[in-house]
């Protein structure tokens, strides 16, 4: 027998398949904001670990002008003799105050508030040794000094990452599994719908892999439609936030940067929503039709 056209198995004005290209949006509108959000994490856990990695931070408590030169320079001449340290740098008042603006305003720029002297070491090595060695030096001159290696705050970004990668990854792989459901239950509705027509075509001398092809190509072009329309829905709300946000988020995080790896799996989440609503419908009308008498 020839193939099967529309007009002998009419599945376009099923009333199943008309909300299916909306559910395949709604899903990969998901899958594509998991995916930005997965890659805006890696990009900001990356800057953040690259721009502390091998610096270490000692704060002394806010003095009197002439106290605070004076234990300044006591902290840097001890700092500075420890192995592993190649520079001391003491950040300056507009300095201190420009790392504070994001939460205080233009308070920070007050000059009576009391400031704590930042001092950013350079350093090579174990920074875990490196800075017990610092603090053993500065606990009896100056006692009240706080030494910050950012280990522990590394560890727990990276941790917080790993984690919602992963969480990412799983509404993924959800996401996918609610694709194959719907695309199943809108084939044996489907099958259900035409199952006269269905008979007629077997009496005719149609395959079960000929309704499967129509089945299939019915359901690939629904979700590629639906992946076109999630995809069109994930950029504008993407660029809606990214224009409404961008302001208040510049001093906080690190600019986030589309590449082309992460555009590029964004382009192929419509191709892949059609691959699985095609193999699906495909598996789908096979088994049923194999059970049918």
């Amino acid at each position: 027998m020839r193939s099967l056209t529309r007009r002998d198995l009419p599945l376009s004005g099923d009333p199943s398949a008309r909300f299916l290209p909306l559910l395949i949006a709604f899903m990969i509108f998901l899958a594509a904001l998991a995916l930005v959000g997965a890659e805006a994490l890696r990009q900001t856990a990356e800057r953040w670990e690259s721009g502390l990695s091998g610096q270490m931070t000692v704060q002394l408590p806010a003095d009197a002008e002439e106290e605070a030169e004076a234990r300044t320079a006591t902290a840097v001449a001890l700092l500075q003799d420890i192995p592993g340290v190649t520079a001391v740098e003491v950040l300056d008042r507009q300095e201190a105050a420009a790392l504070l603006e994001p939460w205080l305003g233009s308070a920070a720029e007050d000059p009576q508030l009391p400031l704590p002297v930042l001092l950013t070491l350079t350093v090579e090595g174990q920074i875990a040794e490196i800075a017990a060695e610092a603090r053993a030096r500065l606990s009896d001159p100056l006692p009240a000094a706080q030494v910050d290696d950012h280990q522990e705050w590394i560890g727990g970004l990276l941790n917080l990452t790993r984690g919602l990668g992963a969480l990412a990854i799983f509404l993924l792989l959800l996401v996918s599994a609610a694709a194959v459901v719907t695309v199943v239950f809108v084939t044996r509705t489907g099958l259900a719908v035409h199952r006269p027509v269905i008979e007629l075509l077997h009496l005719m001398g149609a395959r079960d892999a000929q309704v499967a092809g129509r089945f299939q190509l019915h359901a690939m072009r629904q979700g590629l439609i639906g992946g076109l329309l999630g995809l069109a829905a994930a950029a504008a709300c993407y660029g809606l936030l990214d224009w409404t946000l961008a302001p208040t988020t510049i001093a906080l995080l690190p600019p986030f940067r589309i590449g082309p790896r992460l555009l590029l799996l964004l382009a192929l989440l419509p191709a892949i929503a059609g691959m699985i609503a095609l193999l699906t419908a495909r598996i789908t009308v096979l088994r049923t039709l194999a059970r049918m008498p």
